[in-house]
């Protein structure tokens, strides 16, 4: 294929494709790495030190609410449907804990959004899921 980085000849071990694959992912994550500051309203994520800032005050966040924040940032822009955001914040078996996700979700707005009742960054998809809007 055009632009390929890589390939095996047959026949092939299931060792060596894992190791092909590991670099290849390795290579990718290197190179699409997300910009660690992140910059909306008054509010400033620095996601490499995990430390944000609305205005001059330092604003805590518990882990969950920080891995939450981190995807939705990593995605701005994308509706990420609540089974995405399940996964990746609390892994593969909170799928049915939809709830978790609509109370975390509501802490980032109370401590993120200028007003949280009416969010201009952390938008509800109705039926889908969030998206974040820079």
């Amino acid at each position: 294929d055009a632009g390929a980085d890589d390939y095996l000849s047959k026949p092939f071990g299931i060792g060596e494709l894992q190791a092909r694959l590991r670099v290849a992912l390795r290579r990718h994550s290197a190179t699409a790495a997300p910009d660690p500051l992140v910059k909306f309203s008054d509010v400033t994520v620095d996601l490499a030190a995990r430390v944000i800032h609305r205005g001059e005050e330092e604003v805590h966040l518990t882990p969950i609410e920080f891995r939450l924040l981190a995807v939705l940032l990593n995605n701005a822009g994308k509706v990420l449907t609540q089974r995405q955001l399940l996964n990746q914040v609390w892994g593969p078996n909170a799928v049915e804990h939809s709830h978790y996700l609509r109370i975390y979700m509501g802490h980032l707005r109370q401590k993120l959004e200028q007003d949280p009742a009416r969010p201009r960054h952390f938008i509800t998809e109705t039926g889908i899921g969030y998206r974040f809007m820079p």
